[in-house]
């Protein structure tokens, strides 16, 4: 899934390169992290997303969004950062690149954010507050609600 392109710090939005990179990694972490066998127990057996892969401008840095399907998301990340080296070696071989980034791990939380604000758009507040602001399309504001 993929995100709205963000700013780097210098204020300018990622290259077609970096997407395309950035998407490319995404798809093999995704592929090497379906069949690898971990040793780690925090990640063996474990069903991992990769929803976004970010890459900086220099293409030597990417920073990873993962998402657990079910479990602890900071063990997951941890594990992750401890096997960031065997991924790295892992997409090495998949990936042709002339140097392969740096991979860092961060939970994303831009799935429970949506849930929140989604919760917060259905609430009862929110909802009257919507219903109770629209005018009748038949009345004229100039004269009030009498017609005549």
């Amino acid at each position: 899934m993929a995100r709205r392109a963000t700013k780097d710090r210098n204020g300018k939005a990622p290259s077609q390169r970096q997407l395309r990179v950035g998407e490319e990694i995404r798809h093999a972490l995704s592929e090497i992290m379906l069949r690898a066998a971990f040793r780690d127990p925090d990640l063996a057996g474990r069903v991992i997303t990769v929803t976004e892969v970010r890459i900086s401008p220099d293409l030597r840095n990417a920073t990873a969004f993962v998402l657990p399907l079910e479990g602890d998301a900071d063990s997951m990340v941890e594990a992750l950062k401890r096997a960031s080296a065997y991924l790295r070696g892992q997409l090495a071989r998949t990936v042709k690149l002339k140097y392969l980034p740096t991979l860092h791990f961060v939970h994303d939380v831009s799935f429970d954010e949506a849930t929140r604000i989604d919760r917060i758009m259905h609430s009862p507040a929110v909802q009257r507050d919507l219903v109770g602001d629209t005018p009748e399309p038949d009345a004229d504001p100039d004269r009030g609600t009498d017609p005549s």
